[in-house]
This record gives structure tokens, C-alpha cells and sequence, in this order.
């Protein structure tokens, strides 16, 4: 008989399942939620970098707001810190402030403006002590530890003999390069609500990338077993990082106010509030010393990565991790040494932003690879082809690339495109022949990147993550995952990847909301590992699902059968459950209602397998750093203003491996967005500090593109599917950071031959980096040994 067509929901644009809400503002975010009795909480923060708090004084609030109520360090019930990697990053200042705007105090008043004004009228008296306030302090030695570099976290790799490479080099290359700090500028605020509970538990209801993160930070410092701990996920307006760490901190500020009044607490932030006080990217400085063969192969590379942390640690080991693996660039090198630090200074602390140390690292990867194309007289694109990584090359944790490496192919992919090494050289040869007309200067830039998708090394062995398929009460197929959605496009893709493994269409899956009480802790929502990691356990579960179900059709509801990993042995089809002659045994819903009738409810819960092979070695930093790696080629093409140096985009050229695009359309958002944002981080947003604080406070003055400032788009999905992940898909969420800054400083350099070798490259910095002679001719005088150039 004739079959029907599977259904195929992966690889389908589908409308998301989340869109009309969002569009219509039906969507309820957490300050659309009311609780009743709810009050308001505000933070009281201190005004300077590095100081003694010698008083806090609440008179004056209270005497104004008798209503009020206030909480200092000295009134917490546990552990004064926010537990992440490490436990230095207080909830409350006790005895001293090592950055503007931390928190001193927090109070609560029954209206939002009751408590903002409550919060101004706390008097703190405090004594200003030294501190390090830039990476130069720093490195100078910091006060607290005694005149001592204060290291937060280190890692290194070495790999080769360098110095012996270095030795047999023809020509040595050096570089300085420095990236600044970036805001997340996330649509949405950040925003908390804590609900106490009469057995003391407390509820968290909030704006949040990882609910256990917060459940386990909660608990933590309120002295309770993880149980009495409920973290809710509400809709959320954007992450980019700033929302896995800093909520930790924001939820324990709600949840202290809501048990000491025994009433619900909101905290909702400004946007004001948000840049002064959240997390940011760590700004570097990256220094790179390159030996290379007449030829243009890289022979070996020296380089030392160094990560501004601000005061606490945060997440900074993992993001100088990511870093530091990344820091070579996706190019074969015999000989590589790699050292990296996260140093302390009395700035706000840095944590989680997306691309996670990487956007770093290989920017001045992609910069030094253009100031070794220069001296040489080989033009970006070739340099790159001749020294990116093939299937079979090694990389510096002597990680063998054994499949899915698709370097080349995006190169050639986007030179086809744009004719990239044309039209390069002819901007090149009209800018050394410009007349001085005052008309702008075209140039076109190229990045080649990498980026590791999921955890480094054990860590998803280390979480081994549990996911959950359940056939429900009423037949329906749910997933239960601690993922969250937050503007990418999480439960439209988990919904079509279920369906395909179990056999339905995607308006058949059920994602139930992030919920500690109802999901398992599949782990966070970072690290590119959603679609991978995540993706990938809930389709082995959605097969086993399906498999159940077929054999129990198949034995006429004798008894429901274990199954064991074997995959579908039956065929589910059009929504048809068939045996293996093709004989249709029912629909999928009539069979599941009847297993349902018979057994109740059924649950399949799977956990990561690593892949056979890979191991990696985090002493030693040796093996497999990741399982898979993203692939990406940008090409910017741009105009310059001659005389203001202003910077206008033109077109934009991204080429990018994925593995298999679940969703092809929020696939390429994620790739168009994520690379206007890396853009703007190379041309446009910046942060300027005074005493300590930052100048660039609020959008009027942190500027970021608009539609306005976004080029034309080519984005070209290359399918290069991986064992790794569920149906070969890879991680793109952060890949496309990686390889925006640098590309445009690369076309900035071919327009007007201003060398660029610290973003964000605003007029301002261009001209300073003209006045300095930091251009095209004097760059690439010299090609002797022993070094050529030196520090940008």
C-alpha cells in the first residue's frame, strides 16, 4: 500500500509558537505581573570605587516613610555571597565597597516610587581607600592584596616548542590588542519577584536565563534546602549573558525584602540602574607574538590574554577559559604557548556576555592575522586559506579535528560572494590614489572565526544533565526542560526536534514553562548548547517515547514494554503509528489516549552521553575542548567619512556552518543579530570610566545601532552536520560575536589605512590612531627578524 510522507517539522520555518503574544503585547513580562499585597524594593549603592563604610544611617527614610523597612549585611540569615564559581561576590557590602554601585543596603516601601525615594534618603558615611581602577592598576598591583597583581583565575596551554618555533621563523610578528567593555542592552530590564511562603519556602517568579542557578544561589544564602526553593520563569526580554549570573544576585535581594516583611517583593530596574549595577563583557588586552615562514604559514604563536574581571569573580575562570582556547585563532600552528589571567580591579564585576571570552581573544586573532598579511604582502583572504584548520589538524589542546571542520568552505563560500580579493585590491589602489575631495572612502574587511559549541571540556559529563518527555493525562506529548525562551527561539525549535523524534507535527509538543517544581535541571541556557546538548538528549528521549508507544500498540495493550536505547523499531508516520509490513496500527493520539486509559502517564528521561573519544584533561588543558565547532566567514564592506572619520555599513557578507539549521529563519536571525551586535561592539559601543564609575550610564549616552546603522545581509547557512548534536545541528547563538569587530577594523584599514588595534574604533580613536602614525605605510615597514612592528 502506499505510505504517507513522514511529517518533517526540522529544517521548516514555522511561525513561532511565542510570536503572535510578543507582537500583540500580550506577552506578560515581570512588571506586567501583579501579586497580591505586593511591595516594592530599591537598592541603596555605593558612590565610590574602593572605601570603608564607616555608617549606614536609616533615620531620615524612616522618619519620611514610617512604612519602610531596610536590610544591611548584618540582618542576612546565611552566607553573605552569591554562589557561583567561587564565593567572593557579597549580596550586601559589609565593611567595605570595591565598586561604584554596590549594593550597601536594599528596602522596601509599598509602592515602586516609595521605595526609590526611601533608597535616597539612606545616608552612608564612608572612607576612601586606595584602589585599581584600569588593567594598568592592575598590573601595578592592587591595594586590597597588599601591592600584589590580583588574579582572579589563570589558565594556559602550551603546545609545540615555541620558542624553537619562533627560532626557524623567517619573519616574527607582534601585536598589542585591546577590547573594551560592553553592555548587554537587553530589551528588557532586569526584574525579580519573590513570593514567601507560610513553611518559609519562597517563590521566584522572574526575567532569567538559568532557574536552578538561581535556585541554588537562593538557597544558599537563605539557609534552605534547595526544595524550599521555587524559581518560575516569565517571559523574557532578551539575555545575552547578563541574565545567567546577575539574577542570582537580584533574586536574593527580593527574596530577603519578601521574608523579612512576609509580603511579595518586586525589584524591577531602570535602565539606568541595570548599566550602573549588572555585569558586563571583560574588557582585554591581548599581546601576540607570531613567527611565521616566508610563506606565509604560521610557525608558532606566544600570546598572552588578560581579562579586566572588575571586583568579584563571577564567571570569569570559564569566560578566561573560552578565551584562552579560542585565542589562537582557527588556524594550524606547530607551536603554540597561551597564557591567560583575569585580574582584579574596583570596577563592576564582569561575568557572562554572549561569545564568552571568545569575541576577545579572536578579535586580536583576526587582527594580528591582517598585520602579518601586510608585512608579507598577502592579502587577508590568503593568509587565512593558507593557515586554516583541515579535517585532520591539531589544535593547540592537541584535539585532533576529525570531522565538520568547515574553515575553507565558508572562506570560499563568501570570496565567490563578494569577490573578495578583487575588489579588495582595488580599494586598496584607490586609496593610495585619493584625490582629496572630501567624498567618503569605501573598504571591505574579512573575519574567518570558530567557536566551540556547548561546555568546555567535562563540564556536560560533570552536570549530566536530565531531560524529560511525558505523555500526559490528556495524550499530549510534553517536553520538561530547564531552557529557557528569551527572544531565540527555544521551544519553537525543541518543539520541532521532539516532534520529528517522536513523530508528529510541532503543534502536538508541549513545552511546559521553566519551573523547578516541574522541570529537571537540564542545565543552563548558555554556551551555545540548547539545540546541541539539550536538543540532542530530548530527541533520544522523544524516540523512546515513540518506541513505547509502538509496542504497546504492537501487543494490543498487553503489557507496556521497556525498550532499552534501541532506536524506532516501527515507524510513526503522518501521525500514524505503522509496524514494520506497513500496516497501520492507529493514530498516534488514539493509541496514546489508550495507553494512557491502561497505564497512566508516561515519562522517558534520558541524560547526556559524551561522545565516544572525547575527553579533555582541565589540569593539563589537553584533548577535546569541545565536541563540535561552529565555522563562520564575515565580509563587511563599508564607507568613511575622510574628514570626521565616521563609519557608515554598507553590506555585510556572513557565511556561517551550523550543522543543520532547525529553523532556517530564526537560525539566520540569530546570525544577522548576534553580528550586529559584534559590530556595533567594533565601531560604535563604548563605555568611558571617571573615578571608577561609568560616563556612558543610559542610552543617551551608550550608544548602540539601530536599523539605521545595520548594511545589507547576505547570510548563507552551510549545513556541515555534526555526530554531536540532534540531526548534526551545532551551536550559533554565540558564534556570530566573534567575527564582527575585527572585520570591520579590517575594512576601516583597507578604506583609509588607519591600522586599528582597539575597539570600539570610534572616530575619535581613529584619528588618534592616525595622529600616532598607526597607518598602512609605517605598519608595514621592515620584515627582518627580530620583530616586526611591536604594540599597536
Amino acid at each position: 500500500m502506499t505510505q504517507p510522507p513522514r511529517p518533517r517539522e526540522v529544517g521548516q520555518s514555522r511561525p513561532r509558537i511565542d510570536g503572535r503574544d510578543k507582537v500583540t503585547g500580550a506577552a506578560r513580562y515581570v512588571d506586567d505581573l501583579n501579586v497580591p499585597g505586593m511591595w516594592h524594593g530599591a537598592t541603596v549603592r555605593s558612590p565610590h570605587p574602593a572605601a570603608r563604610i564607616d555608617s549606614i544611617d536609616f533615620s531620615r527614610a524612616r522618619q519620611a516613610d514610617p512604612e519602610v523597612a531596610a536590610i544591611t549585611a548584618a540582618d542576612l540569615p546565611g552566607p553573605n555571597v552569591v554562589k557561583l564559581i567561587a564565593e567572593d561576590w557579597p549580596i550586601l557590602a559589609a565593611e567595605e565597597v570595591h565598586h561604584v554601585g554596590e549594593a550597601v543596603a536594599i528596602v522596601v516601601a509599598p509602592t515602586r516610587e516609595r521605595a526609590r525615594a526611601a533608597a535616597d534618603r539612606v545616608d552612608v558615611t564612608y572612607t576612601e581607600v586606595p584602589g585599581a581602577l584600569t588593567l594598568d592598576d592592575a598590573l601595578r598591583g592592587d591595594p586590597r592584596v597588599g601591592g600584589q597583581v590580583n588574579v582572579l583565575a589563570s589558565s594556559n596551554i602550551d603546545w609545540g616548542d615555541v620558542d624553537q618555533g619562533l627560532a626557524d621563523a623567517d619573519h616574527i610578528v607582534e601585536g598589542e590588542y585591546e577590547t573594551g567593555w560592553q553592555e548587554h542592552i537587553y530589551i528588557e530590564p532586569q526584574g525579580m519577584i519573590a513570593i514567601p511562603q507560610d513553611d518559609g519556602s519562597v517563590e521566584i517568579v522572574g526575567s532569567m536565563q538559568c532557574p536552578y542557578y538561581v535556585q541554588h544561589a537562593l538557597a544558599h544564602a537563605l539557609s534552605l534546602e534547595p526544595d524550599m526553593v521555587r524559581v518560575r520563569h516569565v517571559a523574557t526580554g532578551g539575555g545575552f549573558g547578563g541574565k545567567e549570573d546577575f539574577p542570582d544576585m537580584l533574586g536574593a535581594h527580593a527574596a530577603l525584602l519578601a521574608r523579612k516583611i512576609k509580603r511579595p517583593v518586586k525589584i524591577v530596574y531602570d535602565r539606568h540602574e541595570d548599566i550602573v549595577a549588572t555585569t558586563k563583557r571583560h574588557p582585554s588586552r591581548v599581546r601576540i607574538r607570531t613567527g611565521v615562514a616566508a610563506d606565509g604559514r604560521l610557525l608558532a604563536q606566544d600570546i598572552e590574554v588578560v581579562l579586566d574581571g572588575g571586583a568579584y569573580i563571577t564567571l570569569s575562570p570559564v569566560v578566561l577559559s573560552r578565551a584562552v582556547i579560542h585565542a589562537a585563532g582557527p588556524y594550524a600552528c606547530p607551536n603554540v604557548r597561551i597564557q591567560g589571567r583575569v585580574l582584579a580591579t574596583n570596577t563592576v564585576p564582569n561575568g557572562a556576555f554572549r561569545g564568552f571570552g571568545a569575541p576577545q581573544s579572536q578579535f586580536a586573532a583576526e587582527r594580528q592575522m591582517d598585520r602579518i598579511g601586510r608585512r608579507l604582502g598577502i592579502d587577508p583572504y590568503t593568509i587565512r586559506e593558507r593557515n586554516a584548520y583541515r579535517v585532520g589538524d591539531t589544535t593547540p589542546t592537541g584535539q585532533v579535528l576529525k570531522e565538520s571542520v568547515s574553515a575553507i568552505e565558508c572562506l570560499q563560500e563568501a570570496e565567490t560572494r563578494t569577490r573578495f580579493r578583487e575588489r579588495w585590491q582595488q580599494f586598496e589602489n584607490a586609496r593610495a590614489n585619493a584625490p582629496d575631495d572630501g567624498r567618503p572612502v569605501r573598504g571591505l574587511g574579512l573575519s574567518l572565526v570558530w567557536h566551540g559549541s556547548g561546555f568546555t571540556g567535562n563540564g556536560e559529563q560533570r552536570m549530566n544533565s536530565p531531560v524529560t518527555i511525558r505523555l500526559n493525562e490528556a495524550g499530549a506529548v510534553e517536553v520538561r526542560v530547564a531552557a529557557t525562551e528569551f527572544g531565540q527561539g527555544t521551544t519553537m525549535v525543541l518543539q520541532q526536534m521532539v516532534a520529528d523524534a517522536v513523530g508528529v507535527t510541532a503543534a502536538d509538543i508541549v513545552v511546559v514553562n521553566p519551573d523547578t517544581v516541574e522541570v529537571p535541571d537540564s542545565g543552563p541556557t548558555v554556551a551555545s548548547r540548547t539545540v546541541m546538548v539539550v536538543g540532542g538528549i530530548l530527541v533520544r528521549a522523544g524516540k523512546g517515547l515513540a518506541d513505547q508507544l509502538m509496542q504497546f500498540a504492537k501487543s494490543d495493550a498487553a503489557s507496556p514494554i521497556d525498550c532499552g536505547p534501541e532506536t524506532n523499531e516501527l515507524e510513526l508516520k503522518a501521525g500514524q503509528l505503522l509496524d514494520e509490513s506497513g500496516a497501520v496500527l492507529g493514530s498516534f493520539s488514539d493509541i496514546a489516549a489508550a495507553y494512557v486509559a491502561s497505564y497512566g502517564t508516561l515519562d522517558i528521561t534520558e541524560r547526556f552521553e559524551a561522545m565516544p573519544g572525547i575527553e579533555f584533561d582541565e589540569e593539563t588543558y589537553r584533548g577535546a575542548a569541545y565536541s563540535a565547532y561552529g565555522w563562520a566567514c564575515d565580509i563587511i564592506e563599508l564607507e568613511v567619512d575622510p574628514d570626521t572619520l565616521a563609519v557608515s555599513l554598507t553590506d555585510a557578507t556572513l557565511v556561517y556552518d551550523v550543522g543543520k539549521a532547525i529553523h532556517p529563519a530564526m537560525c539566520r536571525g540569530q546570525v544577522e543579530g548576534g553580528t550586529l551586535q559584534a559590530l556595533g561592539y567594533g565601531f560604535m559601543e563604548e563605555i568611558k570610566l571617571k573615578d571608577g564609575a561609568y560616563m556612558n550610564d543610559r542610552l543617551a549616552t551608550y550608544i548602540i545601532p539601530t536599523i539605521r546603522d545595520t548594511p545589507d545581509m547576505d547570510t548563507v547557512l552551510i549545513e556541515n552536520p555534526t555526530p554531536s548534536g540532534a540531526f548534526g545541528a551545532k551551536g550559533v547563538g554565540e558564534i556570530p560575536m566573534d567575527g564582527g569587530a575585527p572585520a570591520v577594523l579590517s575594512a576601516i584599514e583597507n578604506a583609509t589605512g588607519i591600522v586599528a588595534a582597539g575597539i570600539p574604533a570610534t572616530p575619535e580613536r581613529l584619528f588618534s590612531d592616525r595622529m600616532a602614525g598607526r597607518v598602512v605605510s609605517n605598519d608595514r615597514a621592515g620584515s627582518a627578524k627580530p620583530a616586526e612592528g611591536g604594540p599597536a
